[in-house]
C-alpha cells in the first residue's frame, strides 16, 4: 500500500472522503493576475510613473518587458500550478501593433486581440480591469470622484471601454469575464467635505453600469487608504457594498489586503454570501498597513478558504489573485501565490465541516474544540503531494529547479 492509500483510509476514519476533495478542488478555478509578471508596469510605454497608492519595491532581474516575454513567463508559471485557471488582466496590457497607440478612454476589443488569442491557446477565461491609475489625468489623486467634469467623463469613457472590452472577452473565450473597477481616489489630509465626492462616484458608477452586457460581472473594490491617500478614501468599503446593494447585477468586490489589521475577510465572506449570489474575491497578503504581498499558507488563508467550502459557495465566490513583489522570481512569487491558495482550498476541502457544524448547534463546544484541533495533524501533504501528481506539476520541494533554470537561461539576459 502506497503513502496516499494509507493517508486515504486516516482521513476516511475521520469521515473524510479525500478522492472526492481532489475531484472538487480541480473544478475551482483561481484568476491570476498578469500584474505580478511586470511589476504592474503594462504595455502603454508612456513613461508614466506607476502612481494613485501603488508601488512596487525591489528590482529583482529580468522583469517582463513586452507582452511575448510576459506570457512566455506565465506559461512557465502555469506549468506549476495545478487546478482550473484563469488570467486577470488590466486595460494597461493592451497590445499595439505596429506602434499604434490609443489613451485609454479610446480602448477597443482590437487592441486585446493577442491575449484573447494567447486564452485559446491555452484554455484560459479572461477577468479585465479598468486602469484607474499611472496616468496624467490622475488628477490630485482623483479620478471618478474628480469634481473636474473633463476629468471624471474621460474615467467613465475609460471604464465603460473596459466593460466592452470585457464583454468581447466573454464571447471570445465561452466564459464570464469579471470586471473590476477600483479607483485610488482619495486626500491624504483631512478633508473637509467627505460626501461630495462619494456623490460624484455614485454619479459616476451608474453611467458606467448603465448599460447590462452579457457575459460581464461588474464589481466595485473598497480600499481603506492608499499611499498619499492615508487620511481619506472615496471608494471606502462602507460606501461599496451599499452601492452593490442598491444596484442589480453589481457585486462588491473583497481584497483581503485592503482592510484594518484587524479585521479579518474570512468573517465578511459569509455575511456578503447571505445577500449576494457572487462575491468577487482578491486574495492578497496585508503587512499591518500595506497589502499585495505573495501569498503565504497562514491561518486567515486557511480561513478564507474555510468561509467558501463550508457554505459549499465554491461556484460563488470568484477567486483571483492580487500581489505583486519586484525584490523575488517573479515566475516563484506567482507559483508561491497560487499554489498556498490550491493549497487552503484543499485543506477546507479535507475539513469534515458537517461534523463542527453539528457539534456547534449542538452545543458540544469542547469536542468541536477537540475535533478543530485534532484535524490539524491529519497528513494533509500527502493529498496535495497527490493532487500535484495527478495535475501533472510538480509536488513541493521538486518545481523551484524550473524556474531556476528559466531565470538563467532567459531572465537574466533580459538586462
Amino acid at each position: 500500500m502506497n503513502i496516499y492509500e494509507q493517508t486515504r483510509r486516516r482521513f476516511a476514519e475521520m469521515g473524510i472522503d479525500t478522492e472526492e476533495a481532489i475531484d472538487r478542488l480541480k473544478q475551482i478555478p483561481l484568476s491570476i493576475h498578469c500584474w505580478q509578471g511586470d511589476d504592474v508596469t503594462g504595455f502603454e510605454n508612456s513613461g508614466e510613473a506607476l502612481s494613485g497608492g501603488i508601488q512596487t519595491t525591489g528590482s529583482y532581474p529580468g522583469k517582463a518587458r513586452n507582452f511575448e516575454e510576459l506570457t512566455d513567463d506565465f506559461r512557465l508559471a502555469m506549468s506549476l500550478i495545478p487546478g482550473k485557471k484563469r488570467i486577470n488582466l488590466h486595460a494597461s496590457y493592451a497590445v499595439f501593433p505596429d506602434g499604434d497607440h490609443a489613451d485609454r478612454d479610446e480602448l477597443e476589443p482590437g487592441h486585446f486581440k493577442a491575449w484573447a488569442d494567447f486564452a485559446r491557446e491555452t484554455g484560459l477565461g479572461i477577468d479585465f480591469n479598468p486602469t484607474c491609475f499611472s496616468h496624467p489625468l490622475v488628477k490630485d489623486g482623483l479620478t471618478l470622484s474628480s469634481p473636474d467634469t473633463d476629468t471624471r467623463a474621460f474615467w467613465v469613457r475609460h471604464c465603460i471601454a473596459s466593460r466592452r472590452i470585457a464583454a468581447w472577452f466573454a464571447k471570445e473565450t465561452g466564459s464570464y469575464s469579471v470586471c473590476n473597477v477600483w479607483i485610488p481616489d482619495g486626500l491624504k489630509d483631512i478633508p473637509a467635505d467627505r460626501m461630495a465626492p462619494r456623490l460624484r462616484l455614485k454619479e459616476s458608477l451608474d453611467e458606467i453600469f448603465a448599460q447590462k452586457l452579457d457575459g460581464v460581472i461588474d464589481c466595485v473594490e473598497s480600499k481603506v487608504f492608499g499611499i498619499g491617500v492615508e487620511a481619506y478614501t472615496v471608494g471606502s468599503n462602507e460606501f461599496y457594498i451599499a452601492y452593490a446593494a442598491s444596484r442589480p447585477g453589481v457585486y462588491n468586490l473583497l481584497d483581503s489586503g485592503h482592510y484594518h489589521p484587524t479585521e479579518l475577510i474570512s468573517d465578511k465572506i459569509p455575511a456578503l454570501l447571505c445577500f449576494f449570489d457572487k462575491l468577487p474575491l482578491h486574495i492578497s497578503r496585508p503587512v499591518r498597513w500595506d497589502s499585495d504581498h505573495v501569498v503565504r499558507l497562514d491561518d486567515e488563508l486557511k480561513e478564507i478558504a474555510n468561509e467558501i467550502i463550508r457554505n459549499s459557495a465554491q461556484n460563488r465566490v470568484l477567486i483571483g489573485l492580487d500581489f505583486f513583489d519586484a525584490s523575488i522570481n517573479r515566475v516563484a512569487a506567482w507559483v508561491i501565490g497560487a499554489r498556498n491558495v490550491h493549497k487552503a482550498l484543499l485543506w477546507a476541502l479535507l475539513t469534515p465541516h458537517g461534523q463542527l457544524r453539528a457539534l456547534q448547534e449542538g452545543g458540544d463546544f469542547t469536542r468541536l474544540l477537540m475535533l478543530q484541533e485534532d484535524i490539524k495533524t491529519l497528513p494533509f501533504g500527502d493529498v496535495w503531494a497527490e493532487y500535484c501528481r495527478r495535475e501533472g506539476v510538480p509536488e513541493d520541494g521538486r518545481w523551484f529547479p524550473a524556474v531556476e533554470a528559466y531565470e538563467n537561461n532567459v531572465l537574466k539576459k533580459r538586462g
